[in-house]
C-alpha cells in the first residue's frame, strides 16, 4: 500500500473511517470523502496525528460535479486514485415498513406504514444513495485507473443475499450494488482494474444504533432476532472488515480475484434458521 492513493466515500462513518485508518497504517495516502466535511476531517486529523497521510473533502456522491472537483483536488494534493472504496450509502425511514409481515389493519392505521404506504420518493432516494452513488463515483474515479490498472471495492450488504423484513428499498439497492460489482469486473477486466465487494452483516453504527438498542442501552427485540439468526451470536467489530479489505487491495495476494462479493457476517447469510 506504500504511497498508493486510496479514495473512500462515506469516510466519516464508523466502518469506513476504520477502513481508512487501516489503509493509512499500511502507508497509503488516503482521501476521505463525505457529505459532512467535519466528520471526514476528524478522521483525517486522527490519521495525520498518528503519522499518516490523509486529507478530507466535502462531496455529495449524488452530484457528479462535486466529485469531479474532488478528483481534481485529490490529484493535486495526493495523486491519481489507485484504490476506490465506495462506502457511501444507507437507508431511509420512508423506504421502511412498520411491520415485518403485512397486516390489512395497517392500511387504515395512520401510525403505521404498510407496503402500500411506502413513499416513492423515499424508495427512490435509497436506491440513489446506494446504487447511483456507487455508479457515479466509479464513473469519476475509475478514469484515473485507465491504462494503469486499479482496484475498486464496493460496500454491499448481507441484505443482498438474504433480504431483511421492513427494508425492501435498502435490500434491493444493496442487491443492485452486488450485481453492479460483477458487471464492472467484467467490463474493466481488460484494463487491469479489479472490482470486488464486501457484504457486511450486522455492525453497530451511528445509523442503526437506535434500532438495535433503546435509550437506556438495552438490546431491542430486533437485536434479539438478529443475534438469533447469526451463528456467531454477536455483532461484528469494524476491525474485522480489515483483513478482507487488505486482501482484496493486494495485487500479489488477490491478483486473480475479481467480481466476487465476500460476506463478513458471522454466518448470517449461510444460516437457514434451522
Amino acid at each position: 500500500m506504500k504511497n498508493k492513493v486510496v479514495v473512500i466515500t462515506g469516510a466519516g462513518g464508523v466502518l469506513c473511517s476504520t477502513i481508512a485508518k487501516a489503509y493509512a497504517k499500511q502507508g497509503a495516502k488516503v482521501a476521505l470523502l463525505d457529505l459532512k466535511l467535519e466528520s471526514a476531517q476528524a478522521v483525517a486529523d486522527e490519521i495525520v496525528k498518528e503519522g499518516g497521510v490523509a486529507k478530507a473533502y466535502s462531496v455529495n456522491c449524488l452530484e457528479k460535479s462535486t466529485m469531479e472537483s474532488a478528483r481534481a483536488a485529490i490529484a493535486k494534493d495526493l495523486g491519481a486514485c489507485d484504490i476506490l472504496v465506495n462506502g457511501a450509502g444507507g437507508n431511509h425511514p420512508k423506504g421502511t415498513t412498520t411491520s415485518e409481515y403485512f397486516n390489512q389493519a395497517d392500511i387504515d392505521d395512520e401510525s403505521k406504514i404498510s407496503f402500500f404506504d411506502l413513499d416513492e420518493k423515499g424508495v427512490d432516494f435509497v436506491f440513489k444513495l446506494n446504487f447511483l452513488a456507487t455508479f457515479l463515483t466509479t464513473q469519476v474515479f475509475a478514469k484515473d485507473m485507465l491504462g494503469r490498472g486499479g482496484i475498486i471495492i464496493n460496500i454491499s450488504s448481507m441484505n443482498a443475499f438474504r433480504p431483511l423484513t421492513k427494508i425492501p428499498a435498502y435490500s434491493g439497492a444493496k442487491a443492485s450494488v452486488s450485481n453492479f460489482t460483477q458487471w464492472l469486473a467484467v467490463h474493466f477486466a481488460g484494463e487491469g482494474i479489479r472490482v470486488n465487494a464486501i457484504a457486511p452483516g450486522f455492525f453497530v453504527t451511528n445509523q442503526n444504533r437506535a434500532l438495535l438498542f433503546d435509550k437506556d442501552g438495552n438490546p431491542t427485540a430486533r437485536t434479539a432476532k438478529i443475534l438469533a439468526g447469526t451463528p456467531m451470536k454477536r455483532f461484528g467489530e469494524a476491525e474485522e472488515l480489515i483483513g478482507t479489505m487488505m486482501w482484496l487491495s493486494d495485487n500479489k495476494q488477490s491478483g486473480f480475484v475479481t467480481g466476487i462479493v465476500v460476506p463478513i457476517d458471522g454466518g448470517f447469510s449461510a444460516y437457514s434458521g434451522v
